[in-house]
């Protein structure tokens, strides 16, 4: 097979076509800048700002904590303009923020610049999901996941490029490093507006090249809106949801944070293993996101993942207990036992959070609803790190615990997700007889007419 063909044949597996694979290159080019970037913030902050290490935790966490804001803000915009010229918004924001903090040396404006970027960031993370539900349909599931392993290709690129930069350590390096991710997403602002906006089910799109009739007619045969667009702050059922969500998202603080503290402060193991752990995680998510994906991939499939999710998180805290009971092989194996099994979770709930979110949301508030659901995620970046060094505090017997809690929350959203997926199915069937009735009548109404209407008179 020719080189043209296999490349035809691997972009045929990819769902959204052309536009949903130029999205993939915006997510790698992208997620490399940030590669490039986040792990020289901190040293950034302090070596070339000259910032305290008590004033960059400020700024980093009152930054995040402003973040929080911008899913929710950036979903309810996507309910009501194209998603992609907010897309745009939100790239172009990141890259204005990002080139200010080389401006100054303040800590006022730092702060101000590094909240205007995270607010941004956390706002393109839901519109690049709904973007993807949008533009693959029923294949948005193994969509996601294409993504997923792209953007986790694109940090290691990154973040390898960024660590031979740190090497130099000069201040011009770190400069270069901010410079970069600046232009990444210069870069995917560019590419982003070749991408054709997808049809939004609460909105009527149309691209440059159709008619204004085309428009026209395409308006008139649009049903009208029942009432006013679903409130997903109204919405208990869904914000439960979110809440359970924000737990089940906790394998990231326990991967990025609560391992290697975990390796420097209870256990044998040498501390070079936590970066390793690391690259180990980077491996599983690109190898194994897309295969495992098919699991996922109705509602009630991607529920069924949450039993085997919660099992991998149990399995990966017994680990980190086990690796405190003494010895350095068996703290290494035990450490990359919790690991794997961890990042088995943390790739489960990715799937099923995917699914769910979109399956669960009505389709006429798609953008906000997602807008609500990114606040589980922003919730557990900024506490989720706090509760897992408490557990650190508490000992190895507070793991456990922390597994069971997330047994409990598991069975919670299982159950949540069953009774409202039992209510969607039971209304979706009231609103399918509703209008098989109303169309039955409507045909009786013509028939009645044509009887009651005089036969043309014969010459």
């Amino acid at each position: 097979m020719s080189l043209s063909r296999k490349r035809s044949a691997l972009y045929a597996r990819i769902p959204g076509g052309a536009d949903g694979r130029r999205m993939l290159w915006i997510a790698l080019i992208n997620k490399a800048g940030t590669g490039l970037w986040m792990g020289a913030a901190a040293l950034y902050f302090t070596l070339v700002t000259g910032l305290s290490v008590a004033e960059v935790g400020v700024l980093l966490g009152v930054s995040g904590a402003v973040g929080i804001a911008g899913a929710p803000l950036a979903g309810h915009l996507a309910d009501r303009f194209p998603v992609t010229r907010i897309i745009i918004g939100a790239q172009l924001q990141q890259a204005v923020a990002l080139l200010a903090l080389l401006t100054t040396d303040n800590f006022s404006l730092l702060l101000l610049y590094s909240a205007v970027n995270s607010l941004a960031d956390r706002g393109a993370n839901v519109l690049t999901k709904l973007y993807a539900a949008r533009i693959a349909g029923p294949d948005r599931t193994t969509y996601q996941a294409v993504q997923r392993t792209v953007s986790n290709a694109g940090w290691a690129l990154g973040g390898l490029a960024g660590a031979l930069a740190l090497a130099v350590g000069t201040t011009h390096a770190y400069q270069a490093l901010l410079l970069g991710n600046v232009v990444s997403f210069l870069v995917a602002a560019v590419l982003t507006l070749r991408c054709a906006e997808p049809p939004s089910p609460s909105r009527l799109v149309t691209d440059s090249t159709e008619s204004a009739s085309a428009v026209e007619s395409a308006a008139g045969s649009a049903p009208a809106p029942a009432g006013p667009p679903s409130n997903p702050w109204r919405d208990r059922s869904y914000l439960l949801f979110t809440v359970t969500e924000a737990a089940l998202f906790l394998d990231d603080a326990v991967l990025q944070v609560g391992i290697p503290l975990w390796i420097v402060h209870a256990t044998d193991a040498p501390h070079g293993l936590a970066p390793l752990l690391m690259v180990l995680n980077c491996v599983l998510v690109v190898c194994c996101q897309v295969p495992l994906s098919r699991f996922g991939s109705t509602p009630d499939r991607a529920r069924a993942l949450l039993v085997p999710l919660a099992a991998c998180f149990v399995v990966g805290c017994a680990a980190l207990t086990a690796s405190t009971l003494g010895g350095t092989w068996l703290a290494v194996t035990a450490l990359t036992a919790a690991a794997v099994a961890l990042t088995f979770a943390e790739i489960l709930h990715a799937i099923a959070s995917w699914e769910l979110s979109i399956a669960l949301a009505p389709d006429d508030a798609q953008g906000a609803y997602l807008g609500v659901h990114g606040l589980s995620s922003s919730a557990q970046r900024s506490g989720g790190p706090l509760l897992v060094t408490a557990v650190i505090a508490a000992g190895p017997l507070a793991w456990p615990v922390l597994g069971a809690g997330v047994i409990v929350t598991v069975a919670a959203q299982s159950r949540l997700v069953r009774k409202r997926l039992i209510r969607q199915g039971s209304a979706a069937g009231h609103t399918a007889a509703g209008e098989a009735l109303a169309g039955e009548a409507a045909a009786d109404a013509c028939a009645d007419s044509d009887a009651a209407s005089p036969s043309p008179r014969t010459t």
